[in-house]
């Protein structure tokens, strides 16, 4: 037996018990065990015809690594295939100290997605938009790499740079732009009183601590004379969801927030705690597209536990726990093994969170990425000055119209 037709068996070999392992944790309840048995015999025999039949000898061990990057992927975003390569790279950029582009990026249409960029991170100051599709990360398609390749590649050393080429409406290619890494750091929860005694709080992300800060801005603005509240939570995508679930509770005297569950991870509910409850006044949180995660769970613990109102468009949705399990041939699967899901069971990551007064956002459209023979990180601030300056609101607006509506 030749050693090319030894590896090619191997290489068979390993992909069909990847393919029984991780098929161990898809739909066990609606598959039976022939049913399974029959699947890998399909497997198994595709994967024999491609190397008998296909028009030249195929690079197997090719073909079964894309084969494990399309199954993983298929499950849902945030579960990925890492080679053994990918691995080794991911857990360089998981050793911290490590910087990077200042955005959320997952995955949609099967390309990356920027869900929201962080103000004065080197992604804005780049030119990069919310909801820009990146289709290569130096000259690497997202297509065809997973989610945790993707944040990889986005990762490096401060003063690093990436090379990201990005599609949007309206544009018929897609356009080069260079983003300096860097270390990104938090903007502050922003507050500030509005006419008729409505106190405004924006929080951009919700990382650990966070939540501390909201409650100061909310007490701040009590003790300024606010009677009514409006939490905007537009284009906040990042943090951690313990943060959410603190946050929600500093609204809620009872009630269930939110809870995970899983085919093997039981159910675990996080219950309003009345002594981290801080202000009674009526609420109305402010959503957008780029509402993800954290920010997600509080909006939907707010609108189902009838705490307040939800203004703005349908969120990104956003919520699980992932587990990473190393294989033998040191590549790794990183598995959604839990959902975040909303107090009246709606999985966050599959619905999202839809608004109970829906407002499209007015900020959509093409842009400011630089044409063609145009430097991108020197137009940034030229690129802001295009953009319609004093546009209306129509979001804040609205909330502002159903707090006026509201007894306090």
């Amino acid at each position: 037996m030749s050693t090319k037709l030894k590896i090619t068996i191997i290489a068979s070999s390993l992909a069909i018990l990847l393919f029984t392992v991780v098929g161990g944790f898809v739909n066990v309840r609606a598959s039976s065990n022939d049913g399974a048995y029959r699947q890998l015999s399909v497997y198994s025999e595709v994967l024999s015809r491609i190397r008998l039949e296909y028009v030249e000898e195929p690079n197997i061990a090719g073909v079964t690594d894309g084969a494990l990057h399309g199954l993983l992927e298929s499950l849902d975003a945030n579960s990925s295939y890492l080679s053994a390569e990918e691995y080794k790279h991911y857990k360089t950029t998981k050793s911290g100290g490590k910087a990077d582009i200042g955005a959320t990026v997952s995955k949609r249409f099967g390309y990356a997605a920027v869900v929201a960029v962080i103000p004065g991170g080197p992604a804005e100051k780049a030119g990069i938009d919310n909801q820009d599709i990146i289709e290569s990360i130096e000259g690497k398609s997202t297509h065809d790499i997973s989610l945790a390749e993707i944040h990889s590649l986005l990762t490096g050393d401060v003063g690093s740079t990436v090379t990201v080429a990005v599609v949007r409406p309206r544009r018929a290619e897609p356009q080069k732009i260079v983003i300096t890494r860097d270390i990104v750091a938090i903007p502050p929860v922003n507050e500030k009183m509005l006419a008729d005694n409505v106190g405004y709080i924006q929080v951009d992300a919700f990382p650990e601590g966070k939540t501390q800060e909201i409650a100061d801005k909310i007490r701040d603005l009590q003790r300024q004379g606010a009677k009514k509240l409006v939490l905007d939570l537009r284009n906040s995508a990042s943090g951690v969801e313990a943060e959410g679930v603190a946050t929600a509770n500093l609204f809620l005297d009872h009630g269930t927030i939110t809870y995970l569950q899983g085919q093997k991870f039981p159910r675990e509910a996080f219950n309003a705690d009345a002594s981290k409850d801080i202000t009674k006044l009526p609420v109305v949180v402010l959503v957008n597209r780029g509402t993800a995660g954290p920010a997600e769970i509080v909006a939907a613990a707010i609108l189902e536990n009838a705490r307040g109102d939800v203004v703005g468009d349908k969120t990104f949705g956003d919520g699980s726990v992932q587990k990473l399990i190393e294989m033998p041939d040191n590549s790794a699967l990183i598995l959604s093994i839990a959902k975040y899901y909303s107090p009246s069971g709606k999985a966050i990551q599959d619905v999202a969170v839809t608004p109970n007064v829906l407002v499209a956002d007015a900020a959509e459209d093409d842009g400011g990425l630089p044409d063609d023979d145009e430097a991108a990180p020197d137009k940034s601030a030229a690129q802001k000055d295009e953009k319609p300056k004093n546009q209306p609101d129509d979001q804040l607006n609205k909330a502002l119209e159903v707090l006026k509506n509201r007894k306090g």
